[in-house]
């Protein structure tokens, strides 16, 4: 399989913005290294566009084309579409990650292509 373009869509890209927004202030070391594990790990996709799991939570319920790598506290969720990566949020995986994904998915499922 030959991935020519890793596209991180904007709502990922506000999801990346909160997380440096919040610990800006906090611990600007930990936001670099936040945004530089991030821009690797959706890198390496490219070459490597199955190294995510299938996201657990959506799987049982029969959706399985989204994965996943895991950041730290972070899931960076993804879908493989033909010749392409999409990006589609990062969610703390502190927090209840079914009820965020599936409201983020069926709330973006229109407006990421």
């Amino acid at each position: 399989m030959e991935i020519n373009e890793v596209v991180v869509s904007q709502f990922a890209e506000d999801d990346l913005n909160e997380i440096v927004e919040y610990y800006f202030s906090l611990n600007q070391n930990y936001v670099s290294k936040v945004i530089s594990e991030f821009e690797s790990n959706v890198m390496s996709l490219k070459e490597h566009p199955k190294s995510g799991r299938i996201v657990p939570e959506l799987d049982k319920q029969g959706i399985s084309q989204y994965r996943e790598l895991i950041q730290g506290n972070y899931r960076i969720v993804y879908e493989i579409s033909d010749d392409k990566i999409i990006v589609h949020t990062i969610i703390d995986g502190r927090r209840n990650f079914e009820d965020l994904i599936i409201s983020k998915l069926s709330r973006y499922y229109g407006k990421i292509n």
